[in-house]
């Protein structure tokens, strides 16, 4: 699925955030905030499943060559994320680490929702 060149890039991601979003609202998830840019890092949602906060990462892939959007959350994106997640806690004050997860929502061409939890950890 190819979309038109005036459509900007920004306007794809957040599309692909809102369906991630609503997708995890009705799996039981709570928003708590999202896109957080951080110098080094951003995470595009943060959610509460339970006592647990949940860092959340969207990709979206047209297609699922080289491993799709999931394979495209290499190593370096994942230390990215989890420095950005620090940051995040810093600022909004927490004074003990709460329990935390990494997860990874993938959008392939079909806009299917691929969601791995728990995809990487600290």
């Amino acid at each position: 699925m190819s979309l038109p060149s005036s459509i900007s890039s920004r306007a794809v991601g957040q599309a692909a955030e809102d369906l991630a979003l609503a997708f995890l609202e009705k799996e039981g998830l709570k928003l708590v905030a999202r896109n957080q840019l951080f110098r080094g890092g951003e995470i595009d949602l943060i959610m509460r499943d339970g006592q647990q906060l949940v860092f959340v990462e969207v990709r979206q892939r047209s297609s699922s060559r080289f491993g799709g959007a999931e394979a495209s959350v290499h190593r370096f994106k994942q230390r990215r994320i989890v420095h950005a997640s620090r940051c995040w806690l810093l600022k909004t004050g927490w004074t003990s680490l709460p329990l935390c997860r990494f997860d990874v929502v993938g959008l392939d061409g079909q806009r299917r929702i691929h969601w791995i939890k728990a995809a990487f950890s600290l």
